[in-house]
């Protein structure tokens, strides 16, 4: 359960296909009639809002979600009424993200506090868009070229949840089996980037805490696997929990105290925050 390695396509590997919505398409051709109305060109349009050509087109046939950014500048190039920022609050779902992912989705993009532990990959609000790429292309079946870009996309516009400049800011928490990191998806390359990535995330986000599960603990309380924790604004909390091919929600109180049990073990049989750094500037000096 990575952020839904939880996000991509569902478990680890990415494998499970996104919803199709009837909204995303009705959102597309909102935006296209302003645009027709406008008298721009998507070449014309697509340096405006500040997005690609290719990506522009997607939003337009409905494949793929419009960030935030996107909605505000095509609001504002159009001259549209409000109608655009209207259309986007009824989107209902996000290329690249899971049908059993989706929900949790909207509850973490809210959350005030988020914890990861992760025995599979890096996490995917940790990723870089190489190792996101490299771990896509790991567990068959292999997703064609315009399923692979929504799955990035998605990986990376999520990512957004780590700024600071939120209010609240989310106070975020991960744990990572050091056996993740030594694995190297993807190659050398692909892998000091990616840790080149972990340390300037450490440095620069002060709301981000990042542990390092050593290999050898004998006492270890996550051996039933990946979970995440979060907690919203008025204080509820939410699990997740995934597994190859599906996800689920937990809201039980009693499911969601064992959870809070286990990782609040987990953190104190991680290294502390300090030594995670050293081992992380350890591992990638001996690339």
């Amino acid at each position: 359960m990575t952020d839904g390695t939880e996000e991509f396509g569902g478990g680890a590997g990415g494998g499970g296909e996104p919803e199709p919505s009837d909204s995303l398409k009705a959102f597309g051709e909102v935006v296209k009639a302003f645009r027709k109305r406008a008298g721009l060109t998507q070449e014309q349009f697509a340096p405006r809002v500040r997005y690609s050509v290719p990506t522009c087109a997607s939003i337009e046939q409905g494949r793929r979600f419009p960030p935030p950014p996107y909605v505000v500048r095509a609001e504002e190039v159009l001259d549209a009424f409000g109608a655009i920022k209207g259309a986007a609050k009824h989107l209902s779902r996000q290329p690249g993200l899971a049908r059993w992912f989706r929900q949790w989705a909207l509850l973490e993009a809210d959350a005030i506090s988020l914890d990861t532990y992760e025995c599979r990959v890096v996490p995917g609000l940790l990723q870089t868009e190489a190792y996101a790429r490299a771990m896509s292309l790991c567990v068959p079946p292999l997703p064609d070229a315009a399923e692979l870009e929504d799955r990035i996309s998605a990986r990376l516009e999520r990512q957004e949840l780590l700024s600071t400049g939120r209010k609240p800011p989310t106070a975020f928490s991960f744990i990572v089996e050091q056996a993740v990191l030594e694995r190297h998806t993807g190659g050398e390359e692909v892998t000091r980037g990616q840790f080149d990535h972990l340390l300037g995330v450490i440095d620069q986000h002060w709301n981000v805490e990042f542990q390092i599960m050593p290999l050898y603990q004998p006492k270890h309380a996550g051996l039933d696997g990946p979970m995440q924790l979060l907690e919203t604004p008025d204080n509820q909390w939410f699990g997740y929990s995934e597994g190859q091919e599906n996800g689920r929600l937990i809201s039980a109180p009693k499911e969601i105290s064992n959870l809070q049990q286990r990782y609040a073990k987990l953190r104190t049989q991680a290294l502390t925050p300090e030594d995670s750094r050293s081992l992380l500037e350890r591992m990638r000096g001996a690339l």
